[in-house]
Protein backbone atom coordinates (compact mmCIF):
# COMPACT_ATOMS: atom_id res chain seq x y z
CA UNK A 1 0.00 0.00 0.00
CA UNK A 2 1.30 3.15 -1.32
CA UNK A 3 2.21 5.67 1.68
CA UNK A 4 0.17 8.93 2.30
CA UNK A 5 3.47 10.78 3.38
CA UNK A 6 5.25 9.80 0.98
CA UNK A 7 2.29 11.19 -1.69
CA UNK A 8 2.14 14.40 -0.27
CA UNK A 9 5.37 14.75 0.14
CA UNK A 10 5.76 13.89 -4.41
CA UNK A 11 2.61 16.95 -4.20
CA UNK A 12 5.12 19.55 -2.08
CA UNK A 13 8.20 18.58 -4.50
CA UNK A 14 6.60 19.54 -7.58
CA UNK A 15 4.72 22.77 -6.31
CA UNK A 16 7.79 24.24 -4.85
CA UNK A 17 10.42 22.52 -7.63
CA UNK A 18 12.91 21.33 -5.60
CA UNK A 19 13.67 18.58 -2.21
CA UNK A 20 15.49 21.61 -0.16
CA UNK A 21 12.37 23.95 -0.73
CA UNK A 22 10.18 20.92 0.04
CA UNK A 23 11.78 20.16 2.97
CA UNK A 24 11.99 23.83 4.19
CA UNK A 25 7.87 23.61 3.67
CA UNK A 26 7.55 20.72 5.41
CA UNK A 27 10.14 20.40 7.85
CA UNK A 28 12.43 17.39 7.05
CA UNK A 29 15.82 17.83 5.93
CA UNK A 30 16.55 17.63 2.39
CA UNK A 31 18.29 13.78 2.49
CA UNK A 32 14.42 12.94 4.04
CA UNK A 33 12.89 14.30 1.24
CA UNK A 34 15.00 12.78 -1.59
CA UNK A 35 14.76 9.46 0.53
CA UNK A 36 11.04 9.67 0.42
CA UNK A 37 10.67 10.47 -3.25
CA UNK A 38 13.47 7.29 -3.84
CA UNK A 39 11.20 4.81 -1.64
CA UNK A 40 8.24 6.28 -3.85
CA UNK A 41 10.13 5.43 -6.97
CA UNK A 42 11.15 1.96 -5.92
CA UNK A 43 7.26 1.29 -5.28
CA UNK A 44 5.96 2.22 -7.87
CA UNK A 45 9.46 1.26 -10.52
CA UNK A 46 8.65 4.57 -11.76
CA UNK A 47 10.94 7.51 -12.18
CA UNK A 48 9.49 10.24 -10.87
CA UNK A 49 12.25 13.00 -11.11
CA UNK A 50 15.40 13.19 -13.14
CA UNK A 51 17.95 14.47 -11.11
CA UNK A 52 21.55 16.19 -12.43
CA UNK A 53 24.00 17.63 -9.56
CA UNK A 54 21.72 20.77 -8.89
CA UNK A 55 18.24 20.14 -10.29
CA UNK A 56 15.32 17.93 -10.72
CA UNK A 57 12.84 17.82 -13.50
CA UNK A 58 9.55 15.78 -12.62
CA UNK A 59 8.87 13.11 -15.25
CA UNK A 60 5.28 12.85 -16.87
CA UNK A 61 4.60 10.35 -14.55
CA UNK A 62 5.71 12.08 -11.25
CA UNK A 63 2.44 14.64 -12.36
CA UNK A 64 -0.06 11.72 -13.44
CA UNK A 65 0.78 9.98 -9.93
CA UNK A 66 0.06 13.62 -8.07
CA UNK A 67 -3.24 14.02 -10.05
CA UNK A 68 -3.94 10.69 -9.18
CA UNK A 69 -3.11 11.37 -5.66
CA UNK A 70 -5.02 14.29 -4.84
CA UNK A 71 -8.91 12.64 -4.07
CA UNK A 72 -7.12 9.90 -2.08
CA UNK A 73 -5.39 12.78 0.17
CA UNK A 74 -8.55 14.98 0.12
CA UNK A 75 -10.52 11.76 1.61
CA UNK A 76 -7.45 10.67 4.11
CA UNK A 77 -7.90 14.16 5.44
CA UNK A 78 -11.66 14.06 5.80
CA UNK A 79 -11.29 10.49 7.35
CA UNK A 80 -8.67 11.76 9.60
CA UNK A 81 -10.93 14.97 10.54
CA UNK A 82 -14.11 13.05 11.25
CA UNK A 83 -12.18 10.57 13.61
CA UNK A 84 -11.10 13.09 15.60
CA UNK A 85 -14.46 14.75 15.20
CA UNK A 86 -15.74 11.14 16.76
CA UNK A 87 -13.56 10.63 19.20
CA UNK A 88 -14.41 13.99 20.92
CA UNK A 89 -18.26 13.64 21.02
CA UNK A 90 -18.75 15.91 17.79
CA UNK A 91 -20.35 13.40 15.66
CA UNK A 92 -21.09 10.02 16.11
CA UNK A 93 -23.94 8.12 17.84
CA UNK A 94 -25.37 8.17 21.45
CA UNK A 95 -28.31 5.50 22.33
CA UNK A 96 -29.87 6.21 25.55
CA UNK A 97 -31.87 3.75 27.83
CA UNK A 98 -34.21 5.75 30.04
CA UNK A 99 -37.17 5.12 32.62
CA UNK A 100 -40.52 6.92 31.82
CA UNK A 101 -40.06 9.65 34.17
CA UNK A 102 -36.58 11.03 33.32
CA UNK A 103 -38.13 10.57 29.23
CA UNK A 104 -40.66 12.89 30.35
CA UNK A 105 -39.36 15.53 32.64
CA UNK A 106 -35.78 15.10 31.59
CA UNK A 107 -34.53 14.25 28.28
CA UNK A 108 -36.94 16.40 26.23
CA UNK A 109 -34.88 19.37 27.62
CA UNK A 110 -31.59 17.81 27.58
CA UNK A 111 -32.01 16.64 23.95
CA UNK A 112 -33.08 19.59 23.09
CA UNK A 113 -29.81 21.77 24.18
CA UNK A 114 -27.55 18.36 23.09
CA UNK A 115 -28.41 18.50 19.28
CA UNK A 116 -27.97 22.66 19.80
CA UNK A 117 -24.42 21.94 21.01
CA UNK A 118 -23.82 18.29 18.77
CA UNK A 119 -26.14 18.83 16.27
CA UNK A 120 -23.73 15.64 14.24
CA UNK A 121 -24.35 13.38 17.11
CA UNK A 122 -27.52 11.48 16.44
CA UNK A 123 -29.56 10.05 19.62
CA UNK A 124 -31.60 6.77 20.06
CA UNK A 125 -33.41 6.67 23.08
CA UNK A 126 -35.18 3.23 24.66
CA UNK A 127 -37.48 2.91 27.88
CA UNK A 128 -37.25 0.32 29.96
CA UNK A 129 -36.29 -0.35 34.08
CA UNK A 130 -32.85 0.18 35.63
CA UNK A 131 -32.15 -3.35 35.71
CA UNK A 132 -32.68 -3.91 31.96
CA UNK A 133 -30.76 -0.21 31.49
CA UNK A 134 -27.62 -1.69 33.14
CA UNK A 135 -27.85 -5.21 30.88
CA UNK A 136 -27.93 -3.09 27.86
CA UNK A 137 -25.29 -0.73 28.90
CA UNK A 138 -23.34 -4.15 29.79
CA UNK A 139 -23.98 -5.89 26.40
CA UNK A 140 -22.91 -2.53 24.47
CA UNK A 141 -26.43 -1.62 23.19
CA UNK A 142 -26.75 1.51 24.57
CA UNK A 143 -24.46 4.17 25.18
CA UNK A 144 -25.77 5.64 28.58
CA UNK A 145 -28.23 4.47 30.91
CA UNK A 146 -30.42 6.65 32.94
CA UNK A 147 -31.73 5.13 36.36
CA UNK A 148 -32.85 5.41 39.84
CA UNK A 149 -32.21 4.20 43.12
CA UNK A 150 -34.42 4.25 46.57
CA UNK A 151 -32.94 4.93 50.14
CA UNK A 152 -33.86 1.82 51.05
CA UNK A 153 -33.06 0.01 48.17
CA UNK A 154 -29.65 -0.26 46.21
CA UNK A 155 -29.32 -2.44 43.57
CA UNK A 156 -26.58 -4.84 42.91
CA UNK A 157 -25.16 -3.11 39.89
CA UNK A 158 -25.33 0.31 41.50
CA UNK A 159 -22.17 -0.73 43.95
CA UNK A 160 -20.09 -1.49 40.83
CA UNK A 161 -21.15 0.97 38.38
CA UNK A 162 -19.76 4.10 38.11
CA UNK A 163 -23.27 6.33 38.62
CA UNK A 164 -22.91 10.48 37.84
CA UNK A 165 -25.88 11.11 40.16
CA UNK A 166 -27.81 13.93 38.53
CA UNK A 167 -30.89 14.58 40.88
CA UNK A 168 -32.47 13.62 44.41
CA UNK A 169 -35.92 13.33 44.65
CA UNK A 170 -38.36 12.97 48.16
CA UNK A 171 -40.81 10.35 48.38
CA UNK A 172 -44.22 12.00 48.72
CA UNK A 173 -47.62 10.19 50.29
CA UNK A 174 -50.51 11.32 47.89
CA UNK A 175 -54.00 11.02 49.00
CA UNK A 176 -58.09 11.98 48.17
CA UNK A 177 -58.35 15.40 48.95
CA UNK A 178 -60.84 16.27 51.49
CA UNK A 179 -63.36 18.56 50.09
CA UNK A 180 -64.18 20.04 46.43
CA UNK A 181 -61.58 21.39 44.29
CA UNK A 182 -58.71 19.41 41.58
CA UNK A 183 -55.61 21.61 42.91
CA UNK A 184 -53.09 19.94 44.48
CA UNK A 185 -53.06 20.67 48.09
CA UNK A 186 -49.29 20.88 50.00
CA UNK A 187 -50.26 19.14 54.29
CA UNK A 188 -48.12 18.88 56.76
CA UNK A 189 -45.30 15.90 56.84
CA UNK A 190 -45.90 12.32 57.81
CA UNK A 191 -44.57 11.85 60.94
CA UNK A 192 -44.95 8.25 60.59
CA UNK A 193 -46.54 6.04 58.09
CA UNK A 194 -48.06 3.85 60.50
CA UNK A 195 -51.21 5.97 60.71
CA UNK A 196 -51.65 4.71 57.03
CA UNK A 197 -51.72 1.13 58.47
CA UNK A 198 -55.68 0.42 57.60
CA UNK A 199 -55.29 2.44 54.10
CA UNK A 200 -55.52 0.70 50.87
CA UNK A 201 -52.52 1.27 49.10
CA UNK A 202 -51.29 1.62 45.34
CA UNK A 203 -47.84 0.80 43.74
CA UNK A 204 -45.85 -0.21 41.46
CA UNK A 205 -45.96 -3.85 40.15
CA UNK A 206 -44.15 -6.43 42.68
CA UNK A 207 -41.16 -6.66 40.88
CA UNK A 208 -40.18 -3.29 40.54
CA UNK A 209 -37.83 -0.92 43.05
CA UNK A 210 -40.53 1.20 43.63
CA UNK A 211 -42.81 -1.50 45.25
CA UNK A 212 -39.92 -2.70 47.08
CA UNK A 213 -39.06 0.33 48.97
CA UNK A 214 -42.66 0.94 49.49
CA UNK A 215 -42.96 -2.42 51.11
CA UNK A 216 -39.70 -1.77 53.02
CA UNK A 217 -40.54 1.69 54.48
CA UNK A 218 -43.96 0.67 55.46
CA UNK A 219 -42.50 -2.70 57.38
CA UNK A 220 -40.22 -0.09 59.57
CA UNK A 221 -43.25 1.35 60.65
CA UNK A 222 -44.21 -1.92 61.28
CA UNK A 223 -47.19 -2.95 59.23
CA UNK A 224 -47.71 -4.39 55.62
CA UNK A 225 -48.90 -2.34 53.52
CA UNK A 226 -52.27 -3.39 51.99
CA UNK A 227 -51.74 -3.03 48.04
CA UNK A 228 -54.98 -3.74 45.82
CA UNK A 229 -53.96 -1.89 43.11
CA UNK A 230 -50.31 -1.80 40.94
CA UNK A 231 -49.78 0.01 37.91
CA UNK A 232 -45.86 1.40 36.46
CA UNK A 233 -47.03 4.65 35.26
CA UNK A 234 -47.55 7.09 37.81
CA UNK A 235 -50.06 8.92 35.99
CA UNK A 236 -52.44 5.98 36.33
CA UNK A 237 -51.36 5.67 40.38
CA UNK A 238 -52.54 9.11 41.10
CA UNK A 239 -55.64 8.87 38.95
CA UNK A 240 -56.17 5.94 41.30
CA UNK A 241 -55.43 8.02 44.37
CA UNK A 242 -57.53 11.08 42.93
CA UNK A 243 -60.66 8.73 42.70
CA UNK A 244 -60.37 7.82 46.47
CA UNK A 245 -59.40 4.39 45.47
CA UNK A 246 -56.13 4.15 48.23
CA UNK A 247 -53.43 6.74 49.45
CA UNK A 248 -49.81 5.92 47.58
CA UNK A 249 -46.21 6.72 47.56
CA UNK A 250 -44.58 8.83 44.44
CA UNK A 251 -41.36 10.24 43.54
CA UNK A 252 -41.94 13.96 43.39
CA UNK A 253 -40.35 13.76 39.74
CA UNK A 254 -43.39 12.06 38.99
CA UNK A 255 -46.15 13.72 40.47
CA UNK A 256 -49.07 15.28 38.26
CA UNK A 257 -51.83 17.87 38.60
CA UNK A 258 -54.82 15.57 39.14
CA UNK A 259 -56.08 17.49 42.35
CA UNK A 260 -54.47 14.93 45.33
CA UNK A 261 -53.12 16.20 48.54
CA UNK A 262 -49.58 15.78 48.89
CA UNK A 263 -47.46 15.34 51.90
CA UNK A 264 -43.59 14.99 53.00
CA UNK A 265 -42.45 11.43 54.31
CA UNK A 266 -39.93 12.67 57.22
CA UNK A 267 -37.77 9.23 56.76
CA UNK A 268 -34.52 10.11 55.48
CA UNK A 269 -34.61 7.04 53.47
CA UNK A 270 -38.28 7.93 51.43
CA UNK A 271 -36.03 9.39 48.76
CA UNK A 272 -35.35 8.47 45.13
CA UNK A 273 -32.34 9.27 43.23
CA UNK A 274 -31.55 9.94 39.39
CA UNK A 275 -28.53 8.77 38.05
CA UNK A 276 -26.47 8.81 34.36
CA UNK A 277 -24.33 5.71 33.82
CA UNK A 278 -22.26 6.54 30.92
CA UNK A 279 -20.54 3.62 28.79
CA UNK A 280 -16.48 3.70 29.39
CA UNK A 281 -16.82 3.27 25.73
CA UNK A 282 -18.22 6.62 24.92
CA UNK A 283 -15.86 10.06 24.18
CA UNK A 284 -15.36 11.60 27.54
CA UNK A 285 -16.38 14.96 26.12
CA UNK A 286 -20.05 13.81 25.13
CA UNK A 287 -20.35 12.44 28.19
CA UNK A 288 -19.67 15.32 30.12
CA UNK A 289 -22.20 17.69 27.36
CA UNK A 290 -25.13 15.03 27.84
CA UNK A 291 -24.63 15.22 31.80
CA UNK A 292 -24.66 18.59 31.68
CA UNK A 293 -27.50 19.07 29.79
CA UNK A 294 -29.46 16.61 32.48
CA UNK A 295 -28.15 18.74 34.96
CA UNK A 296 -29.60 21.74 33.38
CA UNK A 297 -32.82 19.90 32.77
CA UNK A 298 -33.14 19.44 36.39
CA UNK A 299 -32.48 22.44 37.50
CA UNK A 300 -36.29 23.14 35.56
CA UNK A 301 -37.88 20.49 37.26
CA UNK A 302 -36.17 21.65 40.99
CA UNK A 303 -38.72 22.48 43.87
CA UNK A 304 -38.65 21.56 48.07
CA UNK A 305 -39.19 17.96 47.11
CA UNK A 306 -36.02 17.91 44.06
CA UNK A 307 -32.93 18.46 44.78
CA UNK A 308 -30.28 19.20 41.32
CA UNK A 309 -26.77 17.22 41.99
CA UNK A 310 -23.50 18.97 41.62
CA UNK A 311 -20.92 17.27 39.76
CA UNK A 312 -18.97 15.12 42.03
CA UNK A 313 -21.96 13.73 43.68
Amino acid sequence: MLNPVHLRTLGVVLAVGSFADAARHLGYTPSAVSEQISRLERQLRLTLFERDAHTIRPTVAAQHVAALAVPALGALRMLDDDLRMLAGGTIGRLRIASFPTASERLLPIALSALRRQRPRVAVEVDEVEPQASMQLLASGEVDVALVYTYGTVMPRWARTQPLVQILEEDLLLISRPEGPGRHTETEPAVEDLGEFFEATWIATCEDTLGAANVDRLCRGSGFEPDIRYRSNNYGVIEGLVASGLGVAMVPALALGDLGVSVRGIKDAEATRRVWAVPAPTIPTELSEVFVAALRRAAARQQTPFVRVSSPGE
